[in-house]
């Protein structure tokens, strides 16, 4: 049996944060987490065309912040939508019990460095009928040239209406999985083609944090990660 880890979870208080931030006891901990993945299905299929790549969840007493990170707020809050984003906060009053509900949107400035919005976007190729090659070849350009390390895509079923599901998988660059301060993203997308379903998995390498960073992370998350008063290794002389 294969024994896989996702790369984000692997990474949790080490060089990614917790996409859910709150307490509760362990008789209220069931509820408010399957509270989370429905606030979370219901905003990303709500605001879809906005290239949704993570929704962060925070609670108090009886608030609850949801923080939208996509790559194009301007159709979450252009002209003649407020109505529909008060109708989405509506929604949530219903879905929480009756709690505040605070919605605040953070633009992507690259989403071609996001490894999500790299998935849906070859995703969203595939059920145009565009080659699989060629929306995988392009996005691995694309990222390349925005300055990652590294990327890989694989994507699996019927891919170009074949009669068989298989897996073809294009990579560039370095995706070190089992190196915890190798900033490392996952993407996870599903196209529903005219063949069936398929699926597209990218991992994404960015540039090392630089010490400053890393810093300014640990005091945000107030958790040191292991290895931290280590030294960065160097070539010997």
């Amino acid at each position: 049996m294969g024994q896989k880890v996702n790369p984000i979870g692997f990474r949790v208080a080490v060089t990614k944060d917790w996409r859910s931030r709150w307490f509760a006891r362990k008789a209220d901990f069931g509820d408010m987490l399957h509270e989370d993945l429905k606030i979370r299905s219901y905003v990303k299929k709500q605001l879809y065309q906005a290239a949704v790549a993570r929704i962060q969840i925070e609670r108090f007493a009886n608030r609850i912040r949801v923080t939208v990170h996509c790559a194009r707020p301007g159709l979450v809050f252009r002209r003649g939508r407020r109505s529909e984003v008060d109708d989405l906060k509506q929604v949530l009053f219903g879905m929480t019990g009756g709690k505040e509900i605070y919605i605040d949107v953070v633009e992507i400035k690259r989403p071609e460095l996001n490894a999500q919005l790299v998935a849906e976007s070859i995703a969203s190729q595939l059920e145009r009928r565009i080659g699989y090659r060629r929306a995988m070849k392009k996005s691995i350009q694309s990222t390349m040239d925005m300055g990652a390390d590294g990327i890989k895509i694989r994507c699996s079923g019927r891919l170009g209406n074949a009669e068989l599901a298989r897996t073809e998988e294009y990579k560039e660059g370095r995706t070190p999985l089992h190196t915890l301060r190798a900033d490392v993203q996952y993407g996870f997308a599903e196209s529903h083609t005219t063949a069936g379903r398929c699926g597209v998995k990218v991992w994404l390498c960015l540039p090392e944090m630089t010490e400053e960073e890393r810093n300014a992370f640990n005091a945000k998350t107030r958790k040191a990660p292991k290895g931290a008063a280590r030294k960065p290794r160097g070539k010997r002389a």
